[in-house]
Protein backbone atom coordinates (compact mmCIF):
# COMPACT_ATOMS: atom_id res chain seq x y z
CA UNK A 1 0.00 0.00 0.00
CA UNK A 2 1.41 3.43 -0.67
CA UNK A 3 -0.19 6.51 -1.25
CA UNK A 4 2.81 8.51 -2.48
CA UNK A 5 2.98 10.33 -5.55
CA UNK A 6 4.29 9.49 -8.47
CA UNK A 7 7.72 11.03 -8.52
CA UNK A 8 10.45 11.55 -10.85
CA UNK A 9 14.70 12.03 -10.57
CA UNK A 10 16.99 10.60 -7.95
CA UNK A 11 15.32 9.80 -4.79
CA UNK A 12 18.69 11.41 -2.99
CA UNK A 13 20.62 14.01 -4.46
CA UNK A 14 22.72 16.22 -2.42
CA UNK A 15 25.12 18.61 -4.31
CA UNK A 16 27.55 21.09 -2.62
CA UNK A 17 24.64 21.23 0.64
CA UNK A 18 25.66 23.91 3.06
CA UNK A 19 23.80 24.97 6.56
CA UNK A 20 24.84 27.41 8.77
CA UNK A 21 23.56 28.55 12.68
CA UNK A 22 24.67 31.83 12.84
CA UNK A 23 28.47 31.59 13.01
CA UNK A 24 28.26 28.04 13.10
CA UNK A 25 28.42 25.79 10.12
CA UNK A 26 27.03 22.53 10.74
CA UNK A 27 27.27 21.06 7.25
CA UNK A 28 30.09 22.35 5.04
CA UNK A 29 30.26 21.45 1.00
CA UNK A 30 28.36 17.94 1.53
CA UNK A 31 28.08 15.75 -1.66
CA UNK A 32 25.60 12.81 -1.55
CA UNK A 33 23.77 10.17 -4.03
CA UNK A 34 21.07 7.76 -2.82
CA UNK A 35 19.92 5.45 -5.69
CA UNK A 36 16.58 3.80 -5.28
CA UNK A 37 16.74 0.37 -3.47
CA UNK A 38 19.96 1.67 -1.63
CA UNK A 39 20.80 2.03 1.89
CA UNK A 40 23.12 4.60 3.45
CA UNK A 41 24.65 5.23 6.58
CA UNK A 42 25.56 8.22 7.94
CA UNK A 43 27.72 7.84 10.50
CA UNK A 44 30.57 9.92 12.48
CA UNK A 45 30.75 11.16 16.01
CA UNK A 46 27.81 13.66 17.85
CA UNK A 47 27.69 17.17 15.91
CA UNK A 48 29.12 15.65 12.83
CA UNK A 49 26.09 16.76 10.79
CA UNK A 50 24.56 13.82 10.72
CA UNK A 51 21.10 15.00 11.97
CA UNK A 52 21.30 18.60 10.19
CA UNK A 53 21.75 16.51 6.70
CA UNK A 54 18.52 14.67 7.40
CA UNK A 55 16.19 17.39 8.90
CA UNK A 56 16.95 19.08 5.28
CA UNK A 57 15.99 16.04 3.07
CA UNK A 58 13.19 15.92 5.75
CA UNK A 59 11.88 19.28 4.72
CA UNK A 60 12.48 20.48 8.43
CA UNK A 61 15.49 22.90 8.05
CA UNK A 62 16.39 24.82 5.18
CA UNK A 63 20.01 24.84 3.11
CA UNK A 64 22.04 27.70 3.59
CA UNK A 65 24.04 26.67 0.36
CA UNK A 66 23.88 23.92 -2.24
CA UNK A 67 20.82 22.19 -3.21
CA UNK A 68 19.15 18.95 -1.92
CA UNK A 69 16.47 17.30 -3.50
CA UNK A 70 14.11 14.45 -3.35
CA UNK A 71 12.51 12.57 -6.17
CA UNK A 72 13.66 15.11 -8.11
CA UNK A 73 11.75 17.79 -6.01
CA UNK A 74 13.73 21.05 -4.37
CA UNK A 75 13.48 20.55 -0.85
CA UNK A 76 14.22 24.53 -0.49
CA UNK A 77 12.26 25.37 -3.41
CA UNK A 78 9.22 23.11 -2.31
CA UNK A 79 9.25 21.83 1.10
CA UNK A 80 5.91 21.12 1.48
CA UNK A 81 5.65 18.47 -1.86
CA UNK A 82 9.16 17.45 -1.06
CA UNK A 83 7.76 15.98 2.64
CA UNK A 84 4.95 13.93 0.76
CA UNK A 85 7.45 11.51 -0.56
CA UNK A 86 9.54 11.26 2.31
CA UNK A 87 8.84 8.92 5.87
CA UNK A 88 11.22 10.89 8.39
CA UNK A 89 11.97 9.54 11.49
CA UNK A 90 13.42 12.33 13.67
CA UNK A 91 16.01 12.40 16.45
CA UNK A 92 14.00 13.12 18.92
CA UNK A 93 10.26 14.52 19.15
CA UNK A 94 7.94 14.21 16.52
CA UNK A 95 5.18 12.32 18.81
CA UNK A 96 1.70 13.86 19.84
CA UNK A 97 2.38 13.08 24.32
CA UNK A 98 -1.39 12.67 24.51
CA UNK A 99 -2.20 10.68 21.61
CA UNK A 100 -2.15 7.10 20.88
CA UNK A 101 0.25 5.01 18.24
CA UNK A 102 -3.11 4.07 16.86
CA UNK A 103 -4.42 7.93 16.76
CA UNK A 104 -1.05 8.49 15.49
CA UNK A 105 -1.66 6.28 12.59
CA UNK A 106 -5.19 7.34 11.91
CA UNK A 107 -3.59 10.80 11.36
CA UNK A 108 -1.02 10.13 9.21
CA UNK A 109 -3.46 8.23 7.11
CA UNK A 110 -5.90 10.73 6.98
CA UNK A 111 -2.90 13.28 6.28
CA UNK A 112 -1.42 11.24 3.55
CA UNK A 113 -4.45 10.10 1.73
CA UNK A 114 -4.02 6.62 2.05
CA UNK A 115 -6.63 4.64 0.70
CA UNK A 116 -8.94 2.12 2.66
CA UNK A 117 -6.82 -0.63 4.37
CA UNK A 118 -4.46 1.17 5.92
CA UNK A 119 -5.55 -0.08 9.15
CA UNK A 120 -4.09 -3.89 7.65
CA UNK A 121 -0.78 -2.19 7.31
CA UNK A 122 -0.89 -0.23 10.36
CA UNK A 123 -1.56 -3.54 12.50
CA UNK A 124 0.83 -5.42 10.92
CA UNK A 125 3.57 -2.62 11.78
CA UNK A 126 2.20 -2.33 15.29
CA UNK A 127 2.52 -5.86 15.80
CA UNK A 128 5.95 -6.40 14.38
CA UNK A 129 7.19 -3.28 16.08
CA UNK A 130 5.71 -5.05 19.39
CA UNK A 131 3.45 -2.05 20.21
CA UNK A 132 0.40 -3.62 19.63
CA UNK A 133 -0.58 -4.16 23.27
CA UNK A 134 0.21 -0.57 24.03
CA UNK A 135 -1.83 0.60 20.69
CA UNK A 136 -4.59 2.46 22.95
CA UNK A 137 -1.99 3.72 25.37
CA UNK A 138 -1.05 7.55 25.21
CA UNK A 139 2.44 8.33 23.83
CA UNK A 140 3.34 10.11 27.08
CA UNK A 141 4.22 6.96 29.42
CA UNK A 142 6.23 5.56 26.69
CA UNK A 143 10.01 4.35 27.02
CA UNK A 144 12.72 6.53 24.75
CA UNK A 145 13.03 2.98 23.12
CA UNK A 146 9.48 2.86 22.62
CA UNK A 147 9.11 6.10 21.45
CA UNK A 148 11.94 5.35 18.95
CA UNK A 149 9.74 2.16 17.75
CA UNK A 150 6.70 4.28 17.01
CA UNK A 151 9.10 6.93 15.09
CA UNK A 152 10.24 4.58 12.75
CA UNK A 153 6.80 2.79 12.18
CA UNK A 154 5.13 5.80 11.43
CA UNK A 155 7.60 6.86 9.01
CA UNK A 156 7.49 3.94 7.41
CA UNK A 157 3.81 3.53 7.52
CA UNK A 158 2.75 5.32 3.72
CA UNK A 159 5.41 3.34 1.88
CA UNK A 160 7.58 6.27 0.88
CA UNK A 161 10.28 6.43 -1.81
CA UNK A 162 12.44 8.03 0.60
CA UNK A 163 12.83 6.65 3.85
CA UNK A 164 15.07 8.86 6.46
CA UNK A 165 15.43 7.28 9.57
CA UNK A 166 17.61 9.61 12.80
CA UNK A 167 19.06 7.36 15.32
CA UNK A 168 16.33 4.86 15.06
CA UNK A 169 18.18 2.36 17.04
CA UNK A 170 19.15 4.44 19.95
CA UNK A 171 17.82 2.67 23.38
CA UNK A 172 15.59 0.00 21.53
CA UNK A 173 15.60 -3.32 22.59
CA UNK A 174 16.74 -6.42 20.09
CA UNK A 175 13.40 -6.84 18.98
CA UNK A 176 12.89 -3.53 17.99
CA UNK A 177 16.15 -3.28 16.26
CA UNK A 178 14.91 -6.35 14.38
CA UNK A 179 12.04 -4.68 13.15
CA UNK A 180 13.94 -2.04 11.89
CA UNK A 181 16.49 -3.94 9.92
CA UNK A 182 13.35 -6.03 8.61
CA UNK A 183 11.73 -2.76 8.02
CA UNK A 184 14.93 -1.05 5.95
CA UNK A 185 15.02 -4.55 4.13
CA UNK A 186 11.12 -4.27 3.19
CA UNK A 187 11.54 -0.97 2.33
CA UNK A 188 15.08 -1.90 -0.08
CA UNK A 189 12.90 -4.62 -1.48
CA UNK A 190 9.96 -2.42 -3.25
CA UNK A 191 12.79 0.08 -4.50
CA UNK A 192 12.91 3.12 -2.11
CA UNK A 193 15.87 4.49 -1.28
CA UNK A 194 16.91 4.69 2.94
CA UNK A 195 19.45 6.61 4.39
CA UNK A 196 20.37 5.84 7.80
CA UNK A 197 22.24 8.13 10.22
CA UNK A 198 23.26 6.50 13.80
CA UNK A 199 26.49 6.42 16.08
CA UNK A 200 26.41 2.45 16.56
CA UNK A 201 28.83 1.28 14.20
CA UNK A 202 27.61 -2.42 13.86
CA UNK A 203 24.18 -1.72 13.35
CA UNK A 204 25.30 1.21 10.44
CA UNK A 205 27.03 -1.98 9.22
CA UNK A 206 23.88 -4.37 9.69
CA UNK A 207 21.36 -1.77 8.11
CA UNK A 208 23.61 -0.66 5.18
CA UNK A 209 25.33 -1.52 2.34
CA UNK A 210 26.98 2.12 2.03
CA UNK A 211 28.62 4.14 4.68
CA UNK A 212 29.54 7.53 4.60
CA UNK A 213 31.37 8.71 7.48
CA UNK A 214 31.15 12.60 8.42
CA UNK A 215 33.36 14.51 10.81
CA UNK A 216 33.27 18.43 11.29
CA UNK A 217 30.58 18.52 8.51
CA UNK A 218 31.83 17.12 5.55
CA UNK A 219 32.30 14.08 4.20
CA UNK A 220 35.88 12.02 4.90
CA UNK A 221 35.19 9.11 3.49
CA UNK A 222 32.61 7.16 1.27
CA UNK A 223 32.82 2.89 1.21
CA UNK A 224 31.38 -0.09 1.65
CA UNK A 225 29.15 -0.50 4.35
CA UNK A 226 31.37 -3.86 4.87
CA UNK A 227 34.77 -2.08 4.94
CA UNK A 228 33.77 -1.06 8.92
CA UNK A 229 32.90 -4.54 9.68
CA UNK A 230 35.01 -5.76 12.36
CA UNK A 231 37.57 -5.26 14.16
CA UNK A 232 39.48 -3.94 11.15
CA UNK A 233 36.78 -1.66 10.10
CA UNK A 234 35.98 0.07 13.73
CA UNK A 235 40.11 0.85 14.08
CA UNK A 236 39.97 2.30 10.32
CA UNK A 237 36.49 4.17 11.42
CA UNK A 238 38.32 6.02 14.31
CA UNK A 239 41.10 6.60 12.24
CA UNK A 240 39.01 8.52 10.13
CA UNK A 241 37.24 10.58 13.06
CA UNK A 242 40.74 11.74 14.10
Amino acid sequence: MSASPTTVGLPVDVVGLGVSFGAVDAVESLDLRVTAGASVALVGRNGAGKSTTLRVLGGVVPPSRGTASVCGIDVAAQPRRAREVVGYCPDVGGLIPRATPWEHLQLAARLRGMPEGWQDRGRDLLDRFDLAGAADRVTAGFSHGMGRRLSVLLAAFHEPPVLLLDEPFDGVDPLGVEATLEEVRRARMRGAAVLVSTHLLGLAVEACDEAVVLRGGRVVAASPASELAGDAGAARYRELLR
